[in-house]
């Protein structure tokens, strides 16, 4: 059921919804930004509902990352509904070793808690980070991800951030492997991430 439903909204996102700027009815724009820089990759710590994570943590596990933060309307329902439907196509050998980290780049509203509670929402196994904002800024420089608060005193949410939407896939050894477009095909992703678990096996 929850597997339908997974394809229902992903079919939704990437067929009726268009990507770019939105709400733009409202006065309210979210718009995905380029990335701030060549991703290189690289260990970062990070705070989570169960304490500090580190992205070392998971060797021995394809990993993939993704910066981006709960209130997000569009852009990260999208990103996040495909990795969630790509990883039901896996078999449970090979989703064990599959871990999906979401950073929020929204600290201020984003406490683990609420991360934890979004990150599930989309899979139990989803894992929901952030921090200070220095040591947000610190883990986003390590993969080009480039953020930007965008006030919106017209909306009851005060501001949105407009943020990059690509998707860091990280080998077993903790190497970045692929910086994924936004809204890369499910087929795609689950294709690449048989290649990386069979490599490790």
């Amino acid at each position: 059921m929850l597997a339908a439903l997974l394809a229902l909204l992903l079919v939704w996102l990437v067929w009726v919804w268009q990507p770019g700027a939105v709400g733009e009815a409202d006065g309210v724009t979210h718009r995905r930004l380029d990335l701030a820089g060549e991703p290189t990759g690289g260990d970062f710590r990070l705070m989570g509902v169960d304490g500090p994570v580190a992205l070392s943590d998971f060797r021995g596990k394809v990993v993939l990352l993704y910066f981006g933060y709960t209130a997000c309307p569009d852009i990260c329902p999208t990103n996040l509904a495909i990795i969630a439907y790509a990883l039901k196509q896996l078999a449970p050998a090979e989703r064990a070793g599959v871990q999906v980290i979401f950073v929020s780049v929204d600290p201020a509203r984003d406490d683990p808690d609420r991360l934890a509670e979004y990150a599930a929402y989309w899979d139990p196994a989803f894992l929901g980070v952030t921090g200070t904002a220095a040591a947000v800024a610190a883990a986003a420089r390590r993969y080009g991800a480039a953020y930007r608060i965008v006030e919106q005193s017209d909306s009851a949410m005060g501001y949105l951030v407009d943020h990059s939407a690509f998707t860091y896939v990280i080998d077993p050894n903790g190497t970045l492997v692929a910086t994924l477009p936004h809204a890369t095909p499910a087929a795609e992703l689950g294709a690449l991430l048989r290649r990386l678990l069979a490599k490790g096996d």
